[in-house]
């Protein structure tokens, strides 16, 4: 785990991310716009207590049967990531209640900074988690390992299902507070589960996000 307040003066933030999840393609945003967002960013880095677990489990995969030991699922998206992979890690990582209390305060209070909030902590989620892979993946590479990109639960056809079993081998409401409702809901809400292969073979494609997913009509997209 990472803790914030060693990393928070040099967060990276993206701000084409931003933009995009407020559904800027291109275009350059209004200055009230901007001003939201900035004043989002700081209240963020204020209330926000980003932490990330991870684990390593074996991989064996037979007949389109994905063994990781304490989960086994069928997804062709999710197999075409891991070929070649021995292992896995399973990654969970998080932004804290604070940034949920913000949300519903903003929600009641003003609308149009609720949205900018929403669409600033995903891509604040987004980068912490490239954060937390990056350092993994030099980790593992000084190991003679190559690291896969994370694939979550719901990209193609990774069932959303497996979250249950990802958040019990991560123990992730003991070791970084997120826990799940019936709909399989993560709470706090800006929270997220992936795999990540790990291979001995280099993979110089990377494919993650939007283009390892098949969902061609989300408004999201890149």
């Amino acid at each position: 785990m990472t803790k914030w307040l060693e990393t928070r003066k040099a967060f990276p933030w993206n701000e084409r991310e931003i933009l995009r999840y407020l559904g800027y393609r291109g275009q350059e945003p209004e200055e009230n716009v901007k001003k939201l967002i900035h004043e989002c960013r700081l209240e963020l880095e204020r209330e926000a207590n980003p932490k990330a677990v991870w684990r390593e489990f074996p991989l064996t995969i037979r007949d389109h049967v994905l063994d990781m030991t304490c989960l086994k699922t069928c997804s062709r998206s999710l197999e075409r990531n891991l070929k070649d992979c021995e292992s896995v890690l399973l990654f969970g990582a998080t932004l804290g209640s604070g940034v949920d209390v913000l949300l519903r305060r903003y929600g009641r209070l003003q609308m149009s900074k609720a949205v900018v909030l929403q669409a600033s902590s995903v891509a604040m989620l987004e980068t912490w988690c490239d954060w937390q892979n990056e350092v993994l993946s030099r980790e593992y590479q000084e190991k003679g390992w190559y690291m896969r990109p994370r694939f979550s639960p719901g990209y193609g056809d990774f069932p959303l299902e497996c979250q249950r079993k990802l958040s019990g081998a991560l123990e992730l409401g003991k070791r970084i507070g997120v826990t799940l409702t019936d709909s399989l809901l993560m709470v706090p809400s800006k929270s997220v589960t992936a795999v990540m292969g790990l291979s001995r073979k280099p993979w110089t494609c990377i494919v993650q996000g939007c283009e390892a997913c098949g969902k061609k009509d989300c408004q999201y997209r890149r």
